[in-house]
């Protein structure tokens, strides 16, 4: 599940909550079915505009209250259900467990990288620091200006102003969680 189709799940699950209204109660509210709305509350639905505006005006909320983050205290994410922004099959796959937000000066992507795999990344911006870790494998960074190898359960930060290159040279995925701090 990307993180838009979760942020409205949690955000309609929230709401309709806070408002102790039941499934069938919203749909006559948005003529927006109960099986739909069970659906998007699931993250199991990937919602048109319409859809959301419908839902939006029933509940006489704006949209953007159903598509921010929502507020929380914590957030379980299993890379697994995170869709991919980035797969090369055979190659590398890069996924975004938390997006940079306004309220958040923080973003977090797990890199996998095949044996022989590489992965071009460019600029993250001007005064933007990368953290990385490895949790498996081996991954070598070129930064542009130096070239580290970076092994399992070792740590790896730099400036991350320029173009940089992922690889994996060894035998097994590297599996990579990245850092973005601005």
């Amino acid at each position: 599940m990307d993180y838009l189709t979760r942020n409205i799940s949690q955000n309609l699950k929230r709401i309709r909550s806070a408002r102790a209204i039941s499934l069938d109660a919203v749909a006559e509210q948005t003529g927006v079915s109960k099986s739909m709305l069970y659906q998007i509350e699931r993250g199991d639905a990937n919602p048109t505009i319409s859809v959301l505006g419908k839902i939006a005006s029933g509940l006489r909320i704006e949209l953007n209250e159903l598509i921010m983050t929502p507020p929380e205290q914590s957030c379980l994410v299993r890379t697994a259900d995170v869709y991919p922004i980035k797969d090369v099959p055979g190659d590398h796959t890069v996924r975004t467990c938390f997006p940079f937000e306004d309220n958040r000066k923080i973003e977090i992507y797990r890199i996998d990288i095949e044996p022989g795999g590489r992965y071009v990344s460019g600029s993250h911006g001007r005064g933007t620091k990368e953290y990385l870790a490895v949790l498996e494998g081996v991954a070598t960074i070129d930064t542009g200006t130096e070239i580290q190898e970076v092994a399992a359960d070792e740590l790896f930060r730099f400036k991350s102003e320029h173009t940089h290159i992922y690889s994996n040279s060894g035998s097994v995925t590297a599996k990579i969680l990245c850092f973005f701090v601005v």
